[in-house]
């Protein structure tokens, strides 16, 4: 295995009750926002219209469209649709725009309306209609609850998964912080307004399978250690051992990843952005929780009912 760290001997688990402290923090600062929303918007989060209903208009204009949105969401709002979120997809040079109402509409007779008045006020750039797409109320609260149940589901099952692999230990410290990184990425995601939609469903799911796999490596080599015995060290230098091992591999992997998902964020279309956003978020916390929250987690358990004995 590369190995850009050699011989480390950093004391990670000397610092968890700091780290336990941020993250409780963090954790605390997420119900803060969901709050403060809650009580301002009427809403806890920011859902898109595949959760709430509303309906979805996807034009292609023949000359470049970058500068015009803002002309093209006076137009929305003249037509009593105010809040309407607009923006580009696909690649510059395709001058597509997708125009979000969150507003339950006839799709042909919107279709219509819209033509009519972008048409209008924007004679010189000729246009043709993609698509009308309508989701009424009660189909977006049900793939809302089917969301909620996926991952709930996904934790369930990554849990009965390493109760097995490993112990029950090691289950629960493995879930614990699966929860924490997805509760972290949903805090940033509701300071910064940003839209709770299918595309950040998949992004959590992603962020606990790459959280997951950073678990269970550090576990496989705290388990091979546990296996030749103590030898006069202590539980909390054992895992600082295992975590020294596995440092290289956990940088270079993290590192990929966060370049991968940062190019993503600032090359990429509109309708990725999100995604690598969150990805990004998922890439720090899940590194970090590997480390601070699950092998932490690991150590209080040892203490309280032994894993090893001297």
């Amino acid at each position: 295995m590369l190995r850009i760290f050699k011989e480390t001997k950093i004391k990670f688990i000397e610092y968890r009750k700091a780290a336990i402290i941020f993250s409780l923090i963090l954790t605390a600062l997420t119900f803060i926002s969901i709050g403060y929303h809650k009580i301002a918007d009427g809403k806890m989060f920011n859902w898109s219209i595949e959760f709430v209903g509303g309906t979805l208009v996807q034009l292609k204009f023949e000359k470049p469209m970058k500068n015009e949105i803002g002309q093209v969401r006076t137009i929305i709002s003249k037509l009593g649709y105010e809040g309407s979120e607009i923006k580009m997809i696909g690649p510059e040079q395709n001058n597509e725009l997708l125009i979000i109402i969150r507003k339950h509409a006839e799709a042909s007779a919107l279709g219509k309306e819209i033509r009519e008045a972008v048409g209008k006020e924007m004679p010189q750039n000729t246009f043709e209609v993609r698509r009308v797409e309508a989701i009424g109320p009660k189909i977006g609260g049900e793939m809302r609850s089917n969301a909620i149940i996926a991952v709930l589901l996904s934790l369930i099952g990554i849990l009965i998964y390493i109760w097995f692999r490993f112990k029950a230990s090691f289950g629960v410290a493995c879930v614990i912080p699966l929860f924490h990184d997805v509760i972290i990425t949903i805090g940033c995601f509701s300071v910064m307004d940003k839209e709770f939609s299918l595309t950040f469903i998949a992004a959590l799911l992603t962020i606990m399978g790459y959280s997951l796999n950073d678990n269970v490596v550090i576990f496989d080599r705290i388990r091979e250690n546990m296996r030749m015995g103590l030898k006069g060290k202590s539980f909390i230098e054992l895992v600082d051992l295992s975590i020294n091992q596995t440092l290289s591999r956990t940088i270079i992997t993290s590192g990929i990843t966060f370049v991968v998902v940062t190019i993503l964020w600032l090359l990429g279309s509109e309708t990725i952005k999100d995604f690598a956003l969150a990805m990004m978020i998922g890439v720090i916390f899940g590194t970090y929780s590997t480390i601070y929250i699950a092998s932490v987690l690991l150590v209080w358990w040892n203490r309280k009912w032994p894993i090893i004995r001297a």
